[in-house]
């Protein structure tokens, strides 16, 4: 297997970061703007909807989300495939998400992951932010976060959920890279 983001010399996203500012698209005039959850703890799923493992990705956050909206969670997903705004209507339909999911075009999507267009890109991508809007954790489709993905995302969340929640967010200065 090719490890492309995190080893071999490639530019790995650093964690923890700030996020910068990402939208996520529910119709051709609504959407959500990462800003505006500020004070929850965000899980932030990046997927295809024609990508079969985020499919079965979709009932693990659904529990997450149950779990653990009561505690200050929000879980939130964004397709950014080609035409995704198209499929997103079917995919929810089909797959259920009990949490906001819409659409995001591809180029911000590799912004906001650091990572470069010239390489490949594995889905599903789930992202963890903590209240004050800093990635704390980042892990792509071929991550072995996704061996046992159910017990990982739930440590995850419950590792985010420890962090004070007036800590400051680390700055550019405070980055360190991920290791895997």
């Amino acid at each position: 297997m090719l490890w492309l983001v995190w080893a071999g010399g490639a530019q790995a996203a650093n964690v923890p970061r700030q996020a910068g500012e990402f939208v996520v698209k529910f119709s051709p005039s609504g959407e959500t703007l990462l800003s505006s959850l500020r004070g929850k703890v965000v899980v932030l799923a990046l997927v295809s909807t024609t990508c079969p493992h985020c499919q079965r990705f979709v009932p693990t956050l659904n529990q997450a989300q149950r779990e653990y909206g009561p505690k200050g969670v929000q879980v939130i997903g964004a397709a950014f495939n080609p035409m995704a705004n198209m499929y997103v209507p079917d995919f929810i339909k089909q797959f259920r998400p009990e949490f906001p999911f819409g659409w995001s075009p591809r180029e911000p999507v590799l912004e906001f992951l650091q990572h470069s267009p010239m390489m490949q890109l594995y889905v599903p991508i789930v992202l963890g932010i903590d209240r004050q809007g800093a990635v704390r954790a980042q892990h792509t489709g071929d991550d072995p976060f996704f061996e046992n993905e159910q017990s990982n995302l739930r440590a995850m969340i419950e590792n985010l959920l420890k962090l004070p929640a007036g800590k400051a967010s680390p700055g550019s200065a405070a980055n360190k890279k991920s290791g895997r």
